[in-house]
């Protein structure tokens, strides 16, 4: 009897190519993570990943909360738990909410393996293949990942250094409803944004909640950086005044440790049943384990204190980039943060920040080209500069090598092109000084 092998089809790398749902196409590598084995490798210094420094946590409070679980509640932390999350926790959360504004019930808060899970939840109940996502030019990678992931559109509406521009939401989804496109909902990253590093004004988040309300759009509101300000708090969340037309999503990841996965979504109550049944169906219950660790560490450390000490940390980092790009590419654009983890690089307009990431990484520095934030392919000439995780001198060292990359490329396009343009060493006269282009 002759054995069978897998079916004739697909390609010569997957035989089950032709197999996979439509879905699966849209399932693409994000830029970001492709550059991670590249940017650990300890010669090179990764201004890439927005990676948390975790080394500013100290080791003894998450040891010491890991011991009073297993000694006090190890048959529940071991066990199988709710779809929804530990209520002690959901409890504590809002607390953690309560600093952005936020008044809520615990029983309106589910429980995540990370904010991204909440995320791809909310994409998962509501995205049908050609449905509209709005979201903000640029926007966070892996969520474009998710939206394509569900066969949906990405509609990019322009910002400025004040957030994303009320007008031009306006416009767009006129011009979509002229089309006859479905909008389900406004995904925004308002506070530190991701890459961007701007911030949506108070006056503006009001603004957007009336658009969205009175066009029937649900807002997504992911905020993983809102208490990691500097200089002052960024303004209270949307979710402080608008409870049926939003959705929040937070996370613990950037105020206490990734390696957790812990995150949460606040939804209407409707919303919040449907997301409790997909995220049984999906995990069929997120780690009681490390909600538990967390719940134990919110009830005994100083945690409002150990956020502060990460303010300290990424300000000192910002601040430390910041003054390296001034010094090295005096000329050029880019956003200066008062929160989170990015600065927003704008190139000269002939360079391509994708092109040119090889030349980069040979010099031992690494950043992600400002097309991974767009699903359109917009971005060429844009960075996202993360200043996390570096130390603050191999910050510099990093801006050093990401200058000399830029003048190289600049010295090329003078001699193969024919621009005439002025020697590397005068960088004011070659690139002038215009506003930072977020869009």
């Amino acid at each position: 009897m002759t054995k069978q092998g897998p079916p004739q089809a697909g390609n010569n790398l997957d035989p089950w190519y032709d197999h996979y749902s439509e879905r699966a196409g849209g399932l693409r590598a994000s830029e970001v993570r492709a550059l991670f084995a590249v940017a650990s490798r300890p010669e090179v210094v990764s201004l890439a990943g927005g990676m948390p420094f975790v080394s500013a946590l100290p080791q003894d409070l998450v040891i010491d909360a890991m011991d009073r679980v297993m000694v006090q509640q190890s048959a529940v932390a071991l066990q199988y738990g709710s779809g929804q999350g530990v209520p002690l926790l959901r409890e504590q959360i809002l607390e953690v909410m309560a600093l952005e504004g936020i008044k809520a019930n615990a029983d309106d808060v589910v429980v995540t393996t990370g904010s991204q899970h909440a995320l791809e939840l909310v994409s998962k109940l509501f995205l049908d293949p050609g449905d509209v996502v709005l979201a903000e030019g640029p926007s966070y990678v892996t969520a474009l990942v998710i939206f394509k992931s569900y066969q949906a559109e990405v509609e990019h509406v322009p910002m400025d250094e004040h957030g994303l521009i009320p007008q031009a939401l306006r416009e767009h989804i006129a011009r979509l409803k002229a089309a006859g496109k479905t909008m389900k909902f406004l995904y925004t990253i308002p506070s530190f944004h991701n890459p961007a590093g701007v911030t949506l004004s108070w006056e503006r988040r009001l603004e957007i909640l009336e658009i969205a309300r009175s066009n029937n759009i649900l807002v997504l509101e992911d905020n993983p950086y809102g208490l990691l300000y500097f200089d002052h708090p960024a303004p209270d969340a949307m979710r402080s005044v608008e409870q049926e037309g939003v959705i929040y999503l937070g996370t613990f990841s950037k105020t206490l440790a990734p390696g957790f996965r812990v995150g949460w979504a606040l939804a209407p109550h409707a919303i919040r049943e449907k997301l409790v049944l997909a995220n049984e169906a999906a995990v069929l219950s997120p780690s009681s384990f490390t909600q538990l660790v967390i719940s134990q560490y919110l009830s005994t450390a100083n945690w409002k204190e150990q956020i502060n000490t990460f303010r300290g940390v990424y300000e000192e980092r910002k601040n430390a980039m910041i003054s390296a790009l001034g010094e090295n590419l005096p000329g050029m654009s880019w956003t200066n943060p008062n929160g989170g983890f990015y600065v927003w690089l704008t190139l000269p307009e002939q360079l391509d920040s994708k092109a040119m990431l090889p030349r980069a990484v040979k010099e031992l520095v690494a950043y992600t080209p400002g097309t991974a934030f767009f699903a359109d392919g917009e971005g060429k000439r844009n960075m996202r500069l993360s200043f996390c995780y570096p130390t603050p001198e191999n910050i510099r060292v990093g801006v050093r090598r990401l200058a000399t990359v830029i003048r190289g490329e600049l010295d090329l396009l003078d001699t193969f092109a024919g621009t005439g343009m002025q020697s590397a060493a005068d960088t004011t006269r070659r690139f002038g000084a215009p506003p930072p282009d977020i869009s």
